[in-house]
C-alpha cells in the first residue's frame, strides 16, 4: 500500500471547497457522471481509431444509493486508470496550480471558478462526503485493480484492489451533514436536472413496467416487470441533423423540456455553428404573454450535453430571455459563476450570433409566407417589440419585418405604413402622424372620430408600446405618434388652416366657471377647441407626453412617473349648438343639469362613469327626457 500527502501545500483546500461551493453543493453529482461520461467517450474514441480492440460491452453509467451503508457510487466501464495514472491525475495536476489561486480567491463566485478551471470537478464530492474511495482499473492489457482513498484531507493512500471490469466506481461515504443525498428522490431529481440528456446512459435503480404475455393456455394476461431506470435521452433533438427530424418530432422534444406546458410553440430556430465557435441547439419561439416574467428562464444552457444553468439573462440578450429551449456549445465553461460567463469574450461571441439567427430565421418567415407570418403576429409582436428596444443590432434588421397592425386588422411594414397615411396624416410641420389605440373597446369613440376624417388608426396594445412608439420617433425621420383620445382630432393632427369658433373669447371666459363647478374632477382641466359642429360638444382627452411617462414608468425607468396623478382634459366644442344654447339658459338648475349631462357623456365615451355616477347619469337622463 502507498501513502502519502496530495502534492499541495496549502492544507485548507479541502474547506474552501466545502466552505465556498456549500450554496452549489449539488454539482458534486454532475462532476461524477461528467468525469464518467469523459472516461466512456474517450474509449469509443479509442475504439473506433482502432488502439482498443476489446468489447465495449454494455456502456452505461450506473449510479447506486445504500441508505445503510450511508454511501452513494457513481460506476463506469470507461478507459479507466493504472495506479501511476491515478497518482498523476488525481494526486497531483488537479492541484498543480491551484494553490495560488486559492489565497487569491476567497469569495464562493470565484471559488466556483477555480473548480472548474484546475479540474478538481472529482474534489467536489467532498461537499458531501467525509471519505471517498476511487476503485479502478485501466483498459490497458494486463492492468490490475487500483484503490485510493481519501477522508478530504491532504492525506491518501493508494493500494492495489482486484477488479473484474476495467473502469472506475466513485464512492461517497456521506458526511453527517448531507444526508439528504441517500434519499432516492433527491438523486433522481439531480439526475435529470444535470444530466437528462447526456450522451451515454445513465441507470438509476429500477422502475416497474406492465406489460401483455400469454401464459400456458394462451390467454393474455398483465404481467409486471422491473427494469434498469434509464434516467436520460441520450440523442437530443438539438444534436440531430435538421433533415432528420419532423415537426412532430420539434414538438415531442419541446414536450420533452416543458412537460408541465400545454400550449404548442408557434415556430422553433434550429442552430448548428461549427465557425468561428462550435454552438448547437433549438430556440422556440411560445406565445408571449403580457406578463415578462412568466415566460423568463426557459432556456436551458448545456456545455457538451451537460446541464449549466436555466438563468440566462446577461448571458444571451435579455429580449431572447422570453424564448424556450435548448443552447449547448463546448465553447461555453461548464464551471464558472454567473458573472464570469456574463463577461466571457465567448459567451458574448455566442449571444450576439444567437440574436442575427434569430433575426435570420424572422426575415426568411417573413419574406417566405407573409400571410402565416402575419397569422403569428399578434403573438409574437412583444418580442420583435422588445428586441427592438433593448438590442441595436436586431433593431436594424427587424425593420425589415416589424409589422404594424391597424384597426381594421390590416399589417403593415414601416415603408408601407408611411406611403398608406402619408397624404392623409402629415401634418402643418411636415411630420407623419401616426394615430394609435391601446384598447379599441374603450377608445371606440375616438377612433370613430379619427375615422371620419379619413384617418388610419394603428393597434398598439402591448405592455412595453409606449417605449416602442418612442423608440420609433427616434429611429423613422419626420415621425410622430399620438394616442387617439390624447387631443381633438384637430390638435392631433394640426392643419395650415384653423377653424373658426362661433364663441367669442368672452363668452368662453362666461362659461368656463359655470363648467368647473359642474365638474367634480378636481383634477380636470377645462379648454376650448373651435372643432367641427358634427364633432361632440365635450371630450375628455389624456395629454399624450404624461400619459407615456406614466406607461413607461410601469414597464421601467422613471419609477417616480408612476406615482403622479393621471392627467386629463375636458374638452369643449366651441361650435357646437349646445354649447351656444347654455349661454342662452336662463333656468341656472336646468343649465347645471345639462353641463353635467354633457360632462357625463364624455365621461361615458371615455369609459369612465362607473358606480354612483353613472346611476346619476340614467336618473338625470330620463329627468331631462
Amino acid at each position: 500500500m502507498q501513502k502519502g500527502k496530495i502534492n499541495v501545500q496549502t492544507e485548507n483546500i479541502f474547506p474552501i471547497i466545502k466552505k465556498f461551493l456549500y450554496s452549489d453543493h449539488e454539482i458534486f453529482l454532475r462532476e461524477l457522471i461528467s468525469n464518467a461520461v469523459d472516461a466512456t467517450q474517450k474509449l469509443k474514441t479509442l475504439a473506433s481509431k482502432g488502439e482498443y480492440k476489446g468489447e465495449l460491452g454494455d456502456l452505461h453509467i450506473e449510479v447506486r444509493v445504500d441508505k445503510k451503508e450511508k454511501t452513494i457510487t457513481v460506476s463506469d466501464k470507461g478507459i479507466g486508470m493504472t495506479a501511476e495514472e491515478t497518482d498523476r491525475y488525481i494526486n497531483q495536476i488537479a492541484f498543480s496550480s491551484a494553490e495560488e489561486w486559492v489565497s487569491k480567491y476567497k469569495s464562493e463566485e470565484d471559488a466556483s471558478r477555480m473548480i472548474g478551471h484546475f479540474g478538481l470537478g472529482f474534489y467536489s464530492s467532498f461537499m458531501v462526503a467525509s471519505k471517498v474511495d476511487l476503485h479502478t482499473r485501466s483498459y490497458k492489457k494486463n492492468s490490475k485493480g487500483v484503490k485510493w482513498s481519501c477522508t478530504g484531507t491532504p492525506e491518501f493512500t493508494l493500494e492495489e484492489k482486484p477488479k473484474k471490469q476495467r473502469g472506475t466506481d466513485v464512492i461517497l461515504h456521506v458526511a453527517d451533514d448531507s444526508t439528504e443525498f441517500l434519499e432516492e428522490h433527491k438523486i433522481l431529481e439531480l439526475l435529470k436536472k444535470y444530466c437528462k440528456f447526456l450522451p451515454v446512459e445513465i441507470v438509476f435503480g429500477t422502475e416497474k413496467e406492465t406489460k401483455k404475455e400469454k401464459d400456458e393456455k394462451g390467454e393474455k394476461k398483465e404481467v409486471t416487470i422491473e427494469k434498469p431506470r434509464v434516467v436520460n435521452n441520450t440523442k437530443p433533438a438539438w444534436t440531430r441533423k435538421p433533415a432528420e427530424l419532423s415537426d412532430n418530432d420539434y414538438r415531442d422534444f419541446y414536450r420533452e423540456l416543458y412537460p408541465m406546458t400545454f400550449e404548442e410553440p408557434l415556430f422553433n430556430i434550429h442552430l448548428n455553428v461549427d465557425y468561428p465557435f462550435t454552438l448547437t441547439g433549438i430556440l422556440y419561439f411560445p406565445k408571449v404573454k403580457q406578463n415578462f416574467e412568466v415566460q423568463r428562464d426557459k432556456i436551458q444552457l448545456y456545455c457538451n450535453q451537460v446541464f449549466v444553468t436555466d438563468s440566462v439573462e446577461g448571458i444571451v440578450p435579455d429580449f431572447l430571455t422570453l424564448l424556450h429551449g435548448v443552447i449547448d456549445s463546448p465553447d461555453i465553461p461548464l464551471n464558472v459563476s454567473r458573472s464570469f460567463l456574463q463577461s466571457d469574450a465567448s459567451v458574448k461571441k455566442i449571444s450576439s450570433h444567437i440574436s442575427k439567427k434569430v433575426a435570420d430565421k424572422l426575415d426568411e418567415l417573413f419574406k417566405n409566407n407573409r400571410e402565416d407570418f402575419e397569422s403569428k403576429w399578434d403573438d409574437i409582436k412583444i418580442f420583435i417589440e422588445y428586441g427592438m428596444i433593448s438590442d441595436e443590432k436586431f433593431r436594424e434588421r427587424a425593420k425589415k419585418f416589424c409589422l404594424l397592425k391597424n384597426t381594421d386588422g390590416k399589417y403593415f411594414t414601416f415603408a408601407e405604413y408611411r406611403d398608406h397615411i402619408n397624404a392623409t396624416q402629415t401634418n402643418k410641420d411636415k411630420k407623419v402622424v401616426h394615430l394609435y389605440a391601446t384598447n379599441q373597446e374603450e377608445q371606440h369613440a375616438f377612433i370613430e372620430a379619427a375615422k371620419e376624417k379619413a384617418y388610419d388608426v394603428l393597434v398598439l396594445d402591448t405592455p412595453i408600446d409606449s417605449h416602442f412608439v418612442n423608440m420609433l420617433e427616434t429611429e423613422l425621420e419626420n415621425v410622430s405618434f399620438a394616442r387617439v383620445d390624447a387631443d381633438v382630432m384637430d390638435k392631433l393632427i394640426v392643419r395650415e388652416e384653423e377653424m373658426p369658433s362661433k364663441l367669442s373669447q368672452e363668452q368662453k371666459d362666461k362659461l368656463k366657471p359655470v363648467i368647473e363647478q359642474n365638474l367634480d374632477q378636481k383634477s380636470f382641466q377645462v379648454s376650448f377647441e373651435n372643432m367641427s359642429e358634427s364633432e361632440q360638444p365635450m371630450v375628455i382627452t389624456q395629454p399624450e407626453f404624461m400619459r407615456r411617462m406614466k406607461d413607461m414608468s410601469v414597464t421601467g425607468g422613471m419609477s417616480y412617473m408612476g406615482n403622479l396623478p393621471d392627467s386629463f382634459m375636458l374638452v369643449v366644442n366651441s361650435n357646437h349648438r349646445l354649447i351656444g344654447k347654455l349661454l342662452d339658459e336662463k333656468d341656472e338648475a336646468l343649465r347645471d343639469k345639462q353641463v353635467k349631462q354633457l360632462i357625463d357623456l364624455a365621461m361615458l365615451a371615455k369609459n369612465m362613469l362607473k358606480g354612483e355616477k353613472l346611476t346619476h347619469f340614467v336618473k338625470r337622463s330620463a329627468d331631462l327626457m
